[in-house]
């Protein structure tokens, strides 16, 4: 058989029986604290590697690699990936997998043994690329801290509980617009990226998943206030978010009177809901919080 034959390559990358194998040789139960669902089907992890356009320059920074599974996919792909892994016996484990089946490839690997919530750098050349199914209990954090602390990231997929995808990917209007679309959007141009089935999973989740493409914006947004700044106005509008923008931060402007002083100033009436702003307007209510001089 030559080493071109497809077969070889699909051997690469682990099926169900291979996860199952693995699992029990490790003593492995997948856990829902930790949101453990690994991926068993060759073809969707293509697919992601596919959806996420990775390139063969690519530097990519993988959170959650569990097994194995996506993070052959992504080797296969890229010029070099690090996975972050919390768990200690995943962690001890991978890079063997990655030894037995991808040999040519294991000096492209790196493992960082972490929470991905407290990674402050990564070994290696700087990430282009962030691929990733993400534990569905921390998502939203984990993605908004690897596009803060890692700014070379220019394209990002992830898998992400289905609802949560929705949230991400929502503009403004929308009935599930929020916090996470909102920070999303102040790094990155983000939309839904396809639909992820419950069967390519072990074990199968009660909820199913999608993928959420973000693509990090070429120029940074144009305000002089800082991103702390405007996140804290995104916070206090969508905290009482049935309530008007005059009302909802009134606490952090220091009164409603306060708060609507500074929504007039940005051009933003009073009487409108968070739900209905962009990133760059709350920018602009940032911008012209009162005491910050500008008057």
């Amino acid at each position: 058989m030559s080493t071109t034959d497809p077969a070889d390559a699909a051997d690469v990358l682990l099926g169900p029986a291979d996860i199952r194998e693995l699992a029990a040789a490790l003593g492995v139960r997948p856990t829902k604290q930790r949101g453990q669902n690994f991926v068993i089907d060759a073809n969707t992890v293509r697919r992601i590697v596919r959806t996420a356009e990775v390139r063969p320059d690519d530097v990519v920074v993988e959170v959650g690699p569990g097994l194995g599974s996506l993070t052959l996919a992504l080797l296969e792909a890229a010029d070099r990936v690090t996975a972050v892994e919390i768990d200690d016996v995943l962690a001890a484990a991978l890079p063997s997998t990655i030894a037995a089946r991808i040999p040519a490839k294991k000096d492209r690997f790196a493992l960082v043994h972490s929470d991905a919530m407290h990674v402050q750098e990564l070994p290696g050349p700087a990430p282009t690329a962030l691929v990733a199914n993400l534990p569905y209990n921390v998502a939203v954090p984990v993605l908004l801290h690897m596009l803060d602390r890692f700014p070379t990231i220019e394209r990002t997929l992830v898998m992400v509980q289905a609802e949560v995808a929705d949230r991400l990917a929502a503009g403004p209007g929308n009935k599930v617009y929020g916090v996470p679309s909102v920070k999303a959007n102040w790094y990155a141009e983000v939309k839904r990226a396809g639909a992820i089935g419950r069967n390519v999973f072990w074990p199968a989740p009660n909820v199913d998943s999608g993928l959420v493409s973000l693509v990090r914006r070429t120029e940074p947004l144009v305000t002089t206030a800082t991103k702390d700044e405007v996140f804290k106005v995104v916070d206090a509008a969508f905290a009482q978010r049935r309530k008007t923008l005059r009302a909802a931060l009134a606490g952090w402007a220091g009164s409603p009177a306060a708060a609507e002083e500074a929504l007039v100033k940005a051009g933003i009436s009073p009487q409108a809901r968070g739900e209905a702003l962009t990133v760059e307007e709350f920018a602009r209510i940032a911008e012209n919080r009162p005491g910050t001089g500008e008057q």
